[in-house]
């Protein structure tokens, strides 16, 4: 069962879209669920100033994707590279457990799009800089 958060997101998406001539852009998929996202960052003097996205897979994966956009959008670059997908499974009101591997593709997209970002201007990634991996899967790890 879904938190009313989560269908709220999974039906009235925001930030649906693209940026053209985006500052970064992230795009990750799950092969063993289908899911794939793609994020849009646009950067200015270290801050996100707009964040889009498009998914393509279940209402989890629309629905996080949604939220993690508005979990980052105005925030400074640093402060987004903390974001991580149990932050956003918790703004959400939580995720079913085989669901949780759609919160770890939104932060993924947005640590791909945030390295495009370093790439195309030249800085270095910051210390400890990492992205989750989206092919983990939890369940194995319990049995």
């Amino acid at each position: 069962m879904y938190s009313e958060k989560v269908m709220d997101h999974f039906m009235h998406p925001r930030n649906v879209g693209e940026i053209e001539n985006a500052s970064g852009v992230g795009t990750v998929g799950n092969a063993k669920c289908g899911d794939i996202m793609r994020m849009y960052l646009q950067v200015e003097d270290d801050v996100i100033t707009d964040v889009k996205f498009k998914t393509f897979g279940c209402g989890a994966a629309i629905a996080t994707s949604s939220m993690a956009t508005e979990m980052v959008k105005g925030k400074t670059i640093e402060e987004a590279l903390q974001l991580t997908n149990k932050a956003v499974a918790e703004a959400l009101d939580g995720l079913p457990p085989v669901k949780m591997h759609c919160s770890l593709l939104a932060e993924q997209a947005l640590k791909e799009a945030l390295e495009d970002y370093f790439t195309k201007n030249n800085l270095p990634l910051p210390e400890g800089f990492s992205k989750p991996d989206v092919n983990h899967d939890e369940e194995e790890e319990e049995a």
